[in-house]
């Protein structure tokens, strides 16, 4: 079974039982994980002998599917459960390495003048990317390193990507911003205050910047909200929708650490999320550049939330002394995201690794929020 099937089948809410046969602390740490889906770790060395011991804790009655994390051992552990009589058992393609990668497109919504815009769901990672359409134009906004996923699409929609724009530079995920800008002669925006360092060349994404997608002027706004990242930069497109890139989340706030400075960034983030936002429109509709658990998915897959509605449900919004937010913001986070200083290094330019290597940092689970959902 191939990635995007499964995809499917899980923001279908289909039922399928999944035989995880990974180690028991890969799996604790990460997991495939749906309203219907129904999961049983047993490691592979326990099995290599014969699967006789886990025959009896799957069911007659769903679909099984085998995952690992590259897809050997699972296709070996799936042949023998179809030796012992089971039926309608899987492997996935390419174990949790496919599952990592795959992008799913889903239509958020119109603008106003018949341009469209799409998220992109990671599913397997939790990142969030999107395209802005307008008059044969694109704009994608937190592309992820899977850039002919964008390209094909844009290719579908008969349009042409001229803008790739980074919210912040990025620590959990690698970004294809800077390969896609290349790739299709677009431009690529990225905040001034998070490109200190970076070797590369770029358009200053911050207050001012007009970025205009299609004829008719559909304007992405840029607004300065640090506190994830010093540069931290959201986006308003067509006056509907408040890209918040890593600072909101539907579920919780950006944690303010992954760059060593959560002392220094609490006052930014509280600033952002206590006042600037808040002199927005609260019926904004809030996509975030990522998601921590599938239960922030809602219909379809999609991943957002009215702001006015968060003002009064995320808990990140609603801690009211200063004292206790510092305290939540900077104490008791989750642990850091995998090879996240090395991540920040390629976003800059200063490490090249290979497609390989690229997927090997990026293993696991984003984590970029303060609060599990």
């Amino acid at each position: 079974m191939s990635a995007a099937v499964l995809a499917k089948k899980v923001l279908n809410n289909e039922p399928i039982f999944i035989l995880d046969v990974r180690n028991e602390s890969d799996f604790k740490d990460w997991k495939i994980e749906g309203q219907h889906v129904y999961i049983l770790n047993k490691p592979y060395f326990d099995l290599i002998d014969g699967v006789e011991t886990v025959v009896d804790q799957l069911p007659d009655d769903k679909e099984i599917l085998v995952v690992c994390a590259k897809e050997g051992s699972s296709k070996f552990v799936g042949e023998q459960l179809i030796e012992q009589g089971k039926q309608h058992v899987s492997y996935l393609v390419g174990g949790m390495k496919s599952w990592s990668e795959h992008l799913e497109p889903v239509k958020v919504g119109d603008l106003q003048d018949g341009g469209e815009i799409f998220q992109f769901i990671r599913i397997g990672k939790g990142c969030l990317s999107y395209m802005v359409i307008s008059n044969g134009e694109a704009a994608i906004i937190d592309g992820v390193r899977m850039t002919e996923v964008f390209e094909n699409f844009a290719q579908e929609k008969n349009v042409t990507i001229k803008h790739t724009i980074d919210t912040h530079l990025h620590a959990d995920h690698i970004s294809g911003g800077r390969q896609l800008a290349e790739k299709t002669g677009g431009t690529y925006w990225l905040p001034p205050k998070d490109a200190e360092e970076v070797v590369f060349n770029y358009e200053k994404l911050e207050e001012g910047s007009r970025i205009v997608v299609g004829d008719t002027e559909i304007q992405i706004q840029p607004i300065y909200s640090p506190g994830h990242t010093i540069g931290s930069t959201s986006l308003i497109v067509d006056n509907q929708f408040l890209l918040s890139g890593d600072i909101l989340f539907v579920k919780s706030i950006g944690r303010p650490d992954l760059a060593g400075k959560a002392e220094d960034w609490v006052t930014d983030l509280r600033t952002t999320l206590y006042e600037r936002y808040k002199q927005l429109s609260h019926d904004l509709i809030v996509l975030p550049a990522h998601f921590g658990k599938f239960t922030e998915l809602g219909e379809g897959g999609q991943v957002s939330a009215r702001l006015g509605d968060l003002y009064k449900e995320n808990p990140g919004l609603n801690i009211g002394e200063e004292t206790a937010f510092r305290r939540t913001v900077t104490e008791n986070l989750p642990p850091q995201p995998n090879a996240y200083q090395e991540i920040r290094q390629t976003n800059m330019g200063k490490i090249t690794p290979t497609d390989e290597e690229q997927r090997e940092m990026e293993i696991g689970p984003n984590r970029c929020a303060v609060h599990d959902a």
